[in-house]
């Protein structure tokens, strides 16, 4: 399944989820979908840089891998979820958005889109 399908499918399958973002280790994006603004792009950068610093300080303190990260807003949720090779999933819900779906359709994503990559 191509990227750019599971990041459709992704959206149009959470209740409110506003983007989903392929980003590689840079932060930069590959592929997204769903509302394209330069603020969903920024907010993933920063995220993948909170990603990549929790993913160091659990490997220093052999934790286990991390599966996912979901952060709290004003105005919404930002859920990351990391990818083989450097690469992560990002999904932007709004505030109303249903996050228990948000957290088992990006599951399924993330599986998708390690089988791709």
């Amino acid at each position: 399944m191509p990227y750019q399908a599971v990041l459709e499918t992704l959206v149009r399958s959470v209740a409110g989820a506003e983007a989903a973002m392929l980003l590689d280790v840079e932060g930069e994006a590959v592929v997204e979908a769903g509302v394209r603004d330069y603020r969903h792009r920024l907010i993933a950068a920063y995220q993948g840089i909170g990603l990549a610093t929790a993913q160091k300080t659990a490997d220093r303190y052999d934790v286990g891998d991390i599966a996912y990260i979901l952060c709290r807003y004003a105005w919404g949720h930002v859920l990351i979820r990391p990818l083989k090779d450097g690469y992560y999933l990002m999904v932007a819900l709004s505030l109303g958005a249903n996050v228990g779906q948000g957290l088992h359709r990006s599951a399924d994503a993330q599986q998708k889109l390690n089988a791709a990559l």
